[in-house]
């Protein structure tokens, strides 16, 4: 290799390490704590990825993770900033995800403290004047149903709402939630930090498997599609050349950060395995033989095991004879 080639290839070498360096993972007690933008995070490793958006008016949690990681995630927020956790958002009703939910909350204080005007009236507070834990119903509606995980009134969303979207205001960014029907399970959110362009996707998008459908809760693969393609419409892909514009960033429910790109992969994914199994189906095949003949095949090496792909097959189908 001539000199001024291999100096060129260094160069690009060094430049490529600085960004890992100012976007990457760096590890905290078993978590991985990622700055996404100034004031923008990333958890991962407490069970689902959390959001951390921090400003004058506190901390933004999108997700609790599990609750064995709760002392862990506090410790990690604590290194990034004295300011309390005011908000919990809950896009997802799995124990990775809202486990969390007392132990944060009661760390935390309740933006309403002054609003209300007494401390009474705080203290009574399911969490006991804590952070606000906010949801859309499904979710209460869900951790209310579901007996083995025994959550706490504590645990529980203090604000839920019905409809399809919910906007607040916090650290000065517009916040969006918006509810996604029928998708990975009957109780999936989005959370769209406007300013920050950054949108939490919980488990409707799954960077370690295939998608987990949810059946029994709710779940269908035509409700896991259009949210696919509703994320992929929140979104906008990088900007090349002058403007160096990174795009929207996307959290997975589980896995690495991500672009609209990725957004757009798994949902092809998604749509293309649908499709052979919907072929199977109409050539009159048993559910054995459809596993048998494995339409996932292309993408088992990135998103399968045996486990995980004979579910995501079998929820398809199930899902597409429901409708017959």
């Amino acid at each position: 290799m001539k000199k001024t080639h291999w100096i060129a290839a260094a160069a690009v070498g060094l430049a490529m390490c600085a960004v890992l360096s100012a976007t990457g993972a760096e590890p905290d007690d078993g978590l991985d704590v990622v700055k996404v933008r100034k004031n923008f995070y990333m958890i991962a490793g407490a069970g689902g990825n959390i959001g951390v958006q921090i400003g004058s008016d506190g901390i933004v949690l999108v997700n609790s993770g599990a609750a064995a990681a709760s002392d862990k995630v506090l410790a990690a927020l604590k290194k990034l900033t004295d300011l309390p956790i005011r908000y919990i958002i809950n896009v997802d009703a799995g124990p990775d995800f809202v486990g969390g939910n007392d132990k944060l909350s009661r760390a935390g204080y309740t933006i309403f403290t002054n609003a209300l005007g007494n401390p009474a009236a705080v203290a009574a507070m399911t969490n006991g004047g804590g952070a606000s834990i906010l949801s859309h119903d499904s979710v209460l509606r869900s951790m209310s149903a579901d007996k083995s995980a025994k959550y706490s009134s504590g645990a529980l969303p203090s604000e839920a709402f019905f409809t399809p979207r919910k906007a607040l205001r916090m650290n000065d960014e517009g916040i969006e939630i918006l509810y996604q029907p029928a998708a990975h399970s009957n109780a999936d959110s989005f959370v769209l930090f406007r300013a920050s362009d950054v949108v939490v996707a919980g488990d409707v998008m799954d960077m370690t498997r295939f998608p987990a459908i949810d059946i029994a809760n709710g779940g269908t693969i035509q409700g896991e599609i259009d949210a696919l393609n509703r994320l992929i419409e929140l979104t906008i892909a990088p900007t090349p050349f002058i403007y160096k514009d990174v795009g929207t960033y996307v959290i997975p429910g589980h896995g690495r950060l991500s672009e609209q790109m990725e957004v757009v992969d798994y949902r092809d994914m998604v749509v293309l395995v649908r499709d052979v199994v919907a072929d199977l189906i109409k050539q009159g095949k048993s559910l054995d033989q459809i596993k048998a003949a494995r339409p996932a095949l292309p993408y088992e090496t990135r998103y399968g095991s045996p486990t995980a792909t004979n579910a995501f097959v079998e929820a398809i189908y199930k899902s597409l004879n429901a409708k017959k």
